[in-house]
Parts: C-alpha cells; sequence; structure tokens
C-alpha cells in the first residue's frame, strides 16, 4: 500500500535549450522530459524508497509512454493513471531567463492531465502523505474539485495533507480558485511554499507575520520555507532552524523545488527529523538542478546520503 500519494497533472515538458530564449521566436527545443510538479514530486519521494502512487491521467499515446514509462521504472504505482484515447497527453513549454525567472505555456485544459477523478473510499489505506500543488488546483476548477474531494476523503482516514502552492502565473485565470487554496491551507500540516508565494497567500508584509498566520490553522504542523540557492528555513510553532543549500554546477533549476518536496516528505515517512529531512530535501533539489530537464538529477538513496555526509 502507499505510504505517500499525490494527485496532479502529469505533463511532458519541452525546453528551450539556452537561456533567454523567447518562446516566441524560432529555435532549438528539447524533450519531452516527464513533467508535470505532481509526478517530479511523486517519483523523488520513490527513488528515495518510499511506497507511492499517482492519481492523475495521460494520453494513450508516445508522451503518456513517456511519462508512466519514467514513473514506472521508478516504482511509482501507476494504476490510478487513466489513459485516454480521446485526448492527447497535456505538453508545457518552457523558456528560462538569465536572472532565474521563467515563462511557461500550458496545454492542460481539455487534455487527459486536468481529467483524473477522486478515488473510491476503499482504494487508498494507512496513507501517511497526501501531497497538493497549488499548480494543479489552478489548471481547472473541475479537476481542483476533484483533488478537494480526494483529499477530505483522505483526511477522514487520518492521512496527513502537505502542501506547495507552486503557483504559476500562466494558470492563475481563475479566482475562486482562492478558495481552493484556503480549505487546503486548513487541513495542511506541511506547507511548503516559496518566500514569494508565502507573502502571496497570506497577505502578509513579512515572513514573520505570514507564518504566524499559517499557524493559525489547527492541522499546521511544519513550515519548509524554500529559498532556492539560499536554503530553507524550517519552522515549527516551537522553534525554527535553518538549512543550507549544498553548492553544485546548476545545469538547470526545473523541478529542484518538487524534488526538495519529494525528498522532504519522504524523510519524514521515514522517521526522519525535520532538520535531517530537510537535508534531504536540499540534497535532491541540488542533484536535480545539476542536471538538464525536470527530473533528471541523479537522484537515489545512496546519492542522497553522499551528498550530505
Amino acid at each position: 500500500m502507499a505510504e505517500i500519494i499525490v494527485m496532479g497533472e502529469m505533463l511532458v515538458e519541452i525546453m528551450r535549450e539556452q537561456e533567454n530564449e523567447e518562446l516566441y521566436e524560432p529555435g532549438v527545443f528539447r524533450g519531452p522530459f516527464p513533467s508535470g510538479a505532481p509526478a517530479i514530486f511523486i517519483d523523488t519521494a520513490a527513488r528515495l524508497g518510499c511506497s507511492t502512487a499517482i492519481i492523475g491521467g495521460v494520453g494513450k499515446d508516445d508522451f503518456g509512454k513517456n511519462i508512466l514509462d519514467r514513473l514506472r521504472k521508478d516504482g511509482v504505482d501507476c494504476s490510478h493513471v487513466l489513459e485516454s484515447t480521446e485526448r492527447s497527453t497535456g505538453v508545457a513549454f518552457v523558456t528560462y531567463y538569465s536572472d532565474g525567472s521563467r515563462k511557461f505555456i500550458f496545454h492542460m485544459g481539455n487534455t487527459p492531465a486536468v481529467e483524473a477523478k477522486a478515488p473510491l473510499e476503499d482504494d487508498f489505506d494507512n496513507v501517511k502523505y497526501m501531497h497538493i500543488m497549488g499548480c494543479s488546483l489552478m489548471a481547472d476548477s473541475m479537476f481542483a474539485q476533484e483533488i478537494l474531494k480526494t483529499m477530505r476523503m483522505m483526511r477522514r482516514k487520518g492521512t496527513k495533507i502537505s502542501f506547495d502552492p507552486n503557483i504559476r502565473e500562466e494558470l492563475l485565470t481563475d479566482q475562486s480558485v482562492n478558495d481552493v487554496i484556503r480549505e487546503v491551507m486548513e487541513n495542511t500540516s506541511v506547507f511548503m511554499p516559496g518566500v514569494s508565494e508565502l507573502l502571496k497567500i497570506t497577505g502578509a508584509v513579512s515572513v514573520d507575520e505570514a507564518v504566524e498566520k499559517c499557524f493559525a490553522y489547527e492541522a499546521m504542523e511544519v513550515i519548509a520555507l524554500k529559498n532556492g540557492s539560499k536554503g530553507s528555513r524550517i519552522y515549527t510553532r516551537d522553534e525554527a532552524a535553518e538549512i543550507g543549500a549544498y553548492p553544485v554546477e546548476q545545469v538547470d533549476a526545473t523541478g529542484a523545488g518538487d524534488c526538495f518536496d519529494g525528498a522532504f516528505i519522504a524523510g519524514l515517512v521515514q522517521g526522519k527529523g525535520l532538520k535531517e529531512a530537510a537535508r534531504m530535501g536540499a540534497a535532491a533539489g541540488a542533484l536535480n538542478a545539476a542536471a538538464f530537464g525536470p527530473m533528471e538529477g541523479r537522484i537515489s538513496a545512496d546519492s542522497v546520503r553522499a551528498m550530505i555526509k
């Protein structure tokens, strides 16, 4: 049985080969790479030895095969992934800029990426964490409701919720997502935002104020505040700890935050302390940033252990 599950979009990613290349200009792309923030998250947790499952959808086509082959190879249970014969697998095109910013063009609407339904009540038992990505909630309003339905069911079973807001400005077209995010926050035990996301979601003007607002939610236990190459800061209701980043020669930062999430939750499931879980997250994120592609880093239990050591 799965210890960790995730529900969200499954995509292939087509990437500009060099920084500062606009998506509207003719040029060279690389891919397809298996992607989608939920898929990157769950693949990382699986590679670190956790029992995992994903609820999502792909087309019964070569792009769908690209994603499923990778996830299955790494040990993710894909039995709850629908394979549509009517619509094609979702795609994201992405370019990076030298200042670290990026731009996406998503082809997710009217694709299987947003068509998965909530599982049945007895499909999953004894799940320790269900992970939710904000980009999944923003992808499609009906899909967001299916994710909420699954979240409520898992909470009734005693599962904890982890949440990365993973805000994609390109997907913020429906302000009703604010109500969805509020309900997720009310059920979240482990919150993993970036600094700008933390401030945006809480409406606070400082990190300290935002953290205080988050702990006003009864279920909230841990905030893992990610700050890229500066590392992370882990908060509980009683203390805070700084965790540095591991230096690597960065090739591509795509997916590094999702890998942090997957390794952090894997660490918690495996009984690690918060600091050790955060070090696992930092190592997984660094290993992924050292490779081109959203989940192409050489992440394994051995490589993460070696980097920490």
